[in-house]
C-alpha cells in the first residue's frame, strides 16, 4: 500500500514543484509507532525555506483531500532533506560528485560496508569513492546495485 500512496503523492506534488521551481528530493509514506507519516522532502538550488515548505504543504493537503488517497490519519510533512541529503536519483549522484559522501552497501567490497570520502565519479553502473585513511587515500569502485544507501556527508 505505501508504495501505491507514494507513487500517488509524487504524481500529485511534481506539478506544484515544478510551478515553484523546486524539485522533489526524496518521499516516504511510514508507519511509527501507532502513527503514519507522509514526509514530502524539498529542495531547489539554493535551498528551500520555511515559506516554500509551507506553500507546498498547503498544495499538496488541498489535492490530498480532494483524492483521499490515504484512508486513514496520517501526518503530512514538508521540509528540506537537509544538509546530508539522501542520493536517490541518477541527478542526485551527478550533482554530488566533488562533494563528500557516505555510502553503505548491502555486501562487503574489500571487507567494507561502509565508505565515507568524495565522490570522484558516476558513470550509471559504478560510483568511485576516494577516502582518506590516515595519511593516505583509497579509491573504492563501488557497483551502483551493491548500494544499500547514500547521502551527503558533511565533514569538519
Amino acid at each position: 500500500m505505501s508504495k501505491k500512496v507514494t507513487e500517488t503523492v509524487e504524481e500529485l506534488v511534481n506539478p506544484i514543484l515544478n510551478e515553484l521551481h523546486l524539485e522533489l528530493a526524496d518521499l516516504e509514506y511510514v508507519k511509527e509507532g501507532k502513527n503514519w507519516f507522509l514526509r514530502v522532502y524539498i529542495d531547489s538550488e539554493k535551498g528551500v525555506d520555511i515559506e516554500e515548505c509551507g506553500v507546498v504543504s498547503e498544495r499538496l493537503s488541498e489535492k490530498l483531500d480532494e483524492i483521499d488517497p490515504i484512508p486513514h490519519n496520517y501526518f503530512l510533512e514538508v521540509s528540506s532533506p537537509g544538509a546530508e541529503r539522501p542520493l536517490k536519483k541518477e541527478a542526485d549522484y551527478k550533482k554530488a560528485v566533488g562533494k563528500q559522501v557516505s555510502v553503505k552497501t548491502y555486501e562487503p567490497i574489500d571487507g567494507e560496508k561502509l565508505f565515507e570520502g568524495e565522490l570522484l565519479s558516476y558513470n550509471g553502473e559504478l560510483i568511485v569513492v576516494e577516502m582518506k585513511i590516515k595519511t593516505r587515500r583509497k579509491r573504492v569502485e563501488i557497483p551502483f546495485e551493491k548500494i544499500a544507501n547514500a547521502r551527503l556527508a558533511v565533514t569538519f
